[in-house]
């Protein structure tokens, strides 16, 4: 399983996340922030739980690319 969480506030929306996964990320048109896609929202933490490992590596990309650091992956 792989849970991957956004802190969205702090987004400076700088498409980082969604070139290295564009399967998870999306640019808000409203704000211009980073949208996790099918994540659910718990006190401005947005949280995806995904049986497919397959999302890692890109995920882990993300992450890395991050110039905020807002974004965290773990593979269990």
């Amino acid at each position: 399983m792989v849970i991957i969480t956004l802190q969205r506030k702090k987004c400076i929306g700088c498409n980082y996340c969604v070139e290295m996964a564009p399967a998870q990320y999306q640019i808000s048109k409203k704000d211009g922030k980073s949208v996790l896609l099918h994540a659910i929202e718990k006190k401005g933490f947005h949280t995806l739980k995904s049986l497919d490992n397959n999302i890692f590596e890109e995920n882990m990309r993300a992450k890395e690319a991050c110039p905020v650091k807002i974004i965290s992956v773990k593979q269990i």
